[in-house]
C-alpha cells in the first residue's frame, strides 16, 4: 500500500507531528509551500490568515513532482485558521483531484478545532474518510507526547485498513 502524508505547516506544529506519522508508518511526504509566504509575525499572520480564509483565497503552492492519485492512504494535517483548513490545504483540494482514497485527517490548533472536520469532509465527499485527530499546540505544550500521540494514531490507521 502506497502511503502519503500531505500537510502545510506555517509554525511547525503541523510539520513535527506530519512528519512523525510518515515517519512511523513509512510514508512519502508531500509539505506544500507557498510561492509567497507570510513572514511571522503574529499581527500579519493572525490579519493576513484571517483575510485568505474569509475570502477562500487560493495561495499560489510551490510546484512538487508527487502525484496523490497514485497513492492508497493520503493523510492531510492542516493548522487550524478562523475555524478552517489553511488556504493552502484549499489550492491543494482545487489543484489535486482524487476520489475514492483511503483518507485521514489530522488539524493542530491554539484554541478549539471549530467546524474543521466538517469542513474537511466536505471537499474529500467523494474519499473514503478513515479517521481523525487534533492536536493543541503540541510543538509548546509537549512535542514528545504529540509525536507519541500522532504514532499512535497512524498505527491504529493502518491496523483498521489492512
Amino acid at each position: 500500500m502506497k502511503k502519503l502524508v500531505v500537510y502545510y505547516s506555517f509554525e511547525g506544529d503541523t510539520k513535527l507531528i506530519g512528519d512523525a506519522i510518515a515517519e512511523e508508518i513509512g510514508a512519502d511526504v508531500l509539505e506544500l509551500k507557498l510561492l509567497k509566504e507570510v513572514k511571522k509575525k503574529e499581527y500579519m499572520k493572525n490579519y493576513l490568515g484571517e483575510k485568505q480564509v474569509l475570502m477562500k483565497t487560493k495561495p499560489i503552492l510551490l510546484p512538487f513532482d508527487i502525484k496523490p492519485q497514485d497513492y492508497d492512504l493520503i493523510i492531510i494535517g492542516t493548522p487550524i485558521w478562523s475555524g478552517t483548513f489553511a488556504p493552502a490545504i484549499r489550492t491543494f483540494f482545487t489543484e489535486e483531484k482524487f476520489s475514492d482514497k483511503k483518507i485521514g485527517l489530522y488539524y493542530c490548533f491554539t484554541v478549539k478545532a471549530g467546524l474543521i472536520s466538517e469542513h474537511l469532509k466536505k471537499e474529500l465527499k467523494n474519499n473514503i474518510i478513515l479517521d481523525e485527530i487534533g492536536f493543541k499546540d503540541p510543538k509548546k505544550i509537549n512535542p514528545e507526547k504529540g509525536i507519541e500521540r500522532a504514532k499512535k494514531w497512524a498505527n491504529n490507521l493502518l491496523d483498521n485498513i489492512q
